[in-house]
């Protein structure tokens, strides 16, 4: 059984699995770039070793970190997400070294990470996938062709991407001719390959993916849909579980097409298979996330499911303590991702030095952070600096309770998303459950109002401090 588990990765997922690791009573080894070094997951884990001054190579360096967990004593790795966790060489090293890789085998991590590879699987496995390219595009002209064909608005995508990068949406020729080498430069830096490819854009779609959790023994199961089509610039800003937009027959009919597109691959631990819903309710797969997700927590909301600890047990090579039918849902769960970003600002992000920090409790609430008073946010990182959780029974007690939450929740020094999030549950078309992914660009003035809305709610509380001072 897996005694000891070195956590690659930083920030609030690996204060996360580390908590894990203590409630299994796993000891967890943390690993740090000097720029980490005050940071929470160093002083969580029960191990910490320096990675060196660099901020990213150390976190990226597949070899150094193996040898770090065979040096330490680890049996097991964790890799999180972003960072090495989506990448193949690392579990093959591994598995090498017999440390076991808590995620799936290398060959399914580099097979669903080509999303041509991807999308032949399920077309096979008879998933719905979007109209488009057989294989990688050879050239400009290639793209025209195909785009000519399926019709536009098209969607060029790196063939080895994910995360919001490599992506354009064209909705015309020129847009495809002047995009083009924007996207084979963008695949080549962020994932060492120039291949693209193309397929038609679904226009405002539903971003709606499945949990899934599968063993070595041939057991998969789902644990029900999230809704993350509230997104910017294809990254997720909120995660609802489950879908406020999805009737019980389509939540039946997408956890079963993830279960058949997870065996079709022969998948272990835990993922997540993503589809788009159109706005006739057709659903199309988009691509499998062979890793933990940043949102797991809203599925654990819903289920009481541990995912990290499944994950652990999975990688331990026990059986799913679940069968489908074991699996509940109950009430509704929501995420909000509060990056360190000023909206007033086009969402630049906002680093320095914590000041304040409160985080809100009470029922149903949960928050997933890697800040205290006084820590430092380094530049170097993805802006991202907690997660707010928040779970009820009802929709509607759903919306009162996240107000009340983030209302309660205090970040100081550095501008965050949270003002931004309140304007958003103002909405009347999110409330009602009636939202795409292109809510944000739609909705522009919440910016704006969120920004004057909080720079008066600080000036009130400071007229009222100022006053009650001056009383005393």
């Amino acid at each position: 059984m897996i005694k000891k588990i070195l956590i690659a990765n930083r920030g609030e997922i690996a204060v996360r699995i580390a908590r894990a690791c203590t409630e299994m009573g796993i000891k967890s080894v943390a690993i740090y770039a000097d720029a980490d070094r005050h940071a929470l997951h160093v002083k969580k884990a029960d191990e910490a070793y320096s990675l060196g001054p660099d901020p990213v190579a150390g976190y990226l360096n597949a070899h150094r970190i193996v040898n770090l967990a065979v040096a330490t004593g680890c049996d097991a790795l964790h890799p999180g997400y972003g960072f090495l966790s989506e990448n193949p060489e690392l579990a093959e090293i591994c598995q090498r070294r017999n440390i076991r890789f808590i995620g799936p085998d290398a060959n399914v991590i580099r097979h669903m990470g080509d999303k041509i590879m991807a999308r032949q699987s399920m077309i096979k496995a008879g998933i719905p996938v979007t109209p488009g390219s057989e294989g990688s595009l050879r050239d400009l002209n290639e793209a025209v062709e195909y785009a000519a064909k399926i019709g536009y608005p098209v969607m060029l995508k790196a063939t080895s991407g994910g995360g919001g990068r490599g992506i354009r949406q064209c909705k015309n020729e020129a847009d495809l001719k002047r995009n083009f080498d924007r996207v084979v430069s963008e695949a080549t830096k962020a994932f060492g390959s120039a291949d693209v490819f193309i397929e038609k854009c679904v226009v405002n779609p539903r971003h709606i993916e499945v949990q899934i959790l599968a063993d070595h023994h041939g057991n998969v199961i789902h644990l029900f849909e999230r809704d993350c089509s509230i997104q910017r610039r294809h990254q997720k800003l909120i995660e609802i579980a489950p879908s406020p937009q999805l009737n019980e027959e389509q939540r039946k009919y997408i956890g079963k097409l993830a279960v058949r597109a997870a065996k079709k691959v022969s998948y272990r631990n835990a993922g997540t298979v993503e589809f788009l819903l159109d706005t006739e309710n057709n659903f199309y797969f988009m691509e499998m996330n062979t890793r933990l997700q940043v949102e797991h927590c809203v599925s654990e909301g819903i289920t009481g499911i541990d995912i990290v600890q499944e994950q652990i047990r999975i990688a331990n090579d026990l059986p799913l303590r679940y069968k489908q039918r074991d699996v509940k849902r109950r009430g509704y769960a929501m995420e909000f991702r509060i990056n360190a970003e000023d909206p007033k600002n086009d969402f630049l992000p906002s680093y320095g030095r914590i000041t304040r920090y409160f985080a809100p409790g009470g029922p149903g609430v949960r928050t997933d952070s890697a800040i205290y008073t006084g820590y430092e946010i380094p530049p170097y990182y993805d802006s991202m600096c907690a997660k707010l959780i928040v779970w009820a029974l009802t929709w509607d007690d759903l919306l009162d309770r996240a107000a009340r939450a983030l209302h309660d929740m205090g970040v100081y020094g550095v501008k965050t998303t949270i003002p931004y999030h309140l304007e958003i549950l103002k909405s009347l078309e999110f409330r009602q459950g009636k939202f795409d992914t292109s809510f944000v660009e739609s909705h522009p003035g919440l910016v704006n109002y969120s920004v004057r809305r909080r720079e008066h709610d600080i000036a009130a509380a400071v007229a009222v401090a100022i006053a009650a001072h001056m009383g005393s």
